[in-house]
């Protein structure tokens, strides 16, 4: 099994972004990814056992962090209305902040095999879980509606901030991805509430 702690794992990670970003996932090398890193192509199979193994290793990364991140902030939130503000503001400022892993985690990840997606998916579930407990929390507090289907929308809240971020990434126009969470909100918690 390949090692995955330490300050060149995350060397290595970080330089995958970027290089993923500017040739795309297909087009890069591992020794592409090397080059990046500054460290001889070896190197990289000391914590890595392959390109694939890198990419489910950054979502992983990339994901896992935002999760704990996110989990943090809502902490402070008093209701769901506020968690689920706070959801979408922070996926679309933390996405706006990072154009090089937005481009990977929105366009780069889509083309992928199935083995590459099992990796992918257990921690995109987490993101999940997370929006489907705030919805939840909404229904308990009367806030949303009782007839919901948390699933359905938990799907259309994700499914909602992660086009506005596609779009974003693809239009190549230098605006605030920020910008966008105040009409994103409104737009959602309309379909949630009573």
């Amino acid at each position: 099994m390949a090692k995955r702690t330490g300050s060149k794992n995350q060397i290595l990670l970080d330089a995958a972004v970027k290089t993923f970003a500017r040739t795309g996932y297909h087009r890069t090398r591992v020794a592409d990814i090397a080059r990046e890193a500054g460290v001889a192509d070896g190197t990289v199979y000391i914590y890595f056992q392959n390109k694939e193994d890198i990419l489910i290793s950054l979502f992983q990364s990339l994901m896992n962090r935002f999760v704990d991140e996110l989990y943090s902030e809502l902490a402070q939130c008093i209701n769901a209305n506020e968690k689920l503000e706070k959801i979408i503001t922070y996926h679309l400022t933390t996405l706006g902040s990072k154009p090089e892993q937005a481009k990977v985690t929105q366009l780069e990840l889509r083309q992928i095999d199935q083995k590459i997606n099992e990796g992918i998916s257990k921690p995109l579930l987490s993101y999940f879980k997370l929006i489907e407990e705030v919805i939840e929390e909404g229904k308990e507090q009367g806030l949303y509606r009782q007839d919901l289907n948390t699933r359905t929308a938990r799907k259309v809240v994700f499914g909602g901030i992660d086009e506005v971020v596609t779009c974003w990434v693809m239009s190549g126009k230098p605006y605030n991805l920020a910008d966008l969470k105040e009409s994103v909100f409104e737009l959602l918690i309309r379909g949630l509430q009573k």
